[in-house]
């Protein structure tokens, strides 16, 4: 059942203020903590106006889940379109991945629920695959464009760089080792990710 989308300026700041509170209580209680009651209290809202525009906190996790990804494409964006205009994928990888630690580092209890808990339709996936896809091309662009770059299967490799980067950061970011830093995370996916460009030489 979709959610009743806001047409009105006072229906779309409450939806706003249902998903903020959202992602408050889902970074502090979990999954399956997070109820519906504590979303509407913490928003400010009856349950009945919580249930107009969400009919569950499954549809709530997903419009979270889309929010995360408008979010997190404009987090990259400054940075794939260096890729695109012509700079160093060596030099710009320091940045992607500190990019991706960062959001990732600010809630990783959200994080945890989105990524590891919610369960996602399969339209939603396609999107994330999507994305996926079209990070892979940008970062092939990229590879081809080394002077040195002779390999023909650069497509994988770029899936194998994009995935590295994303694996590690949720692993790591979410679970962290005990006193690791997420600055010394980035910089070691960082160095990793440099190593494996290195062998494509």
């Amino acid at each position: 059942m979709p959610r009743k989308l806001p047409k009105q300026a006072r229906s779309e700041a409450t939806v706003e203020a249902i998903l903020e509170a959202a992602a408050q209580i889902f970074e502090r209680y979990g999954y399956a903590a997070g109820t519906t009651n504590r979303i509407a209290e913490r928003a400010g809202v009856s349950i009945g106006s919580l249930y107009q525009y969400f009919p569950n906190k499954d549809t709530i996790l997903i419009a979270l889940v889309r929010r995360h990804l408008v979010e997190g494409t404009a987090a990259l964006q400054p940075h794939l379109e260096r890729l695109e205009s012509g700079t160093s994928f060596d030099d710009v990888v320091p940045d992607i991945v500190d990019a991706m630690v960062r959001m990732h580092a600010t809630a990783p209890g959200l994080h945890r629920v989105l990524f590891e808990e919610t369960p996602l339709p399969p339209a939603l996936r396609a999107e994330l695959d999507l994305l996926e896809d079209r990070l892979v091309a940008i970062v092939t662009n990229a590879l081809v464009d080394k002077p040195d770059s002779t390999r023909t299967d650069l497509g994988l490799h770029a899936r194998i760089v994009i995935n590295a980067i994303e694996g590690l950061t949720h692993r790591l970011i979410l679970h962290p080792p005990t006193g690791v830093t997420p600055e010394t995370i980035s910089h070691e996916i960082t160095k990793l990710v440099h190593a494996y460009i290195k062998t494509l030489r």
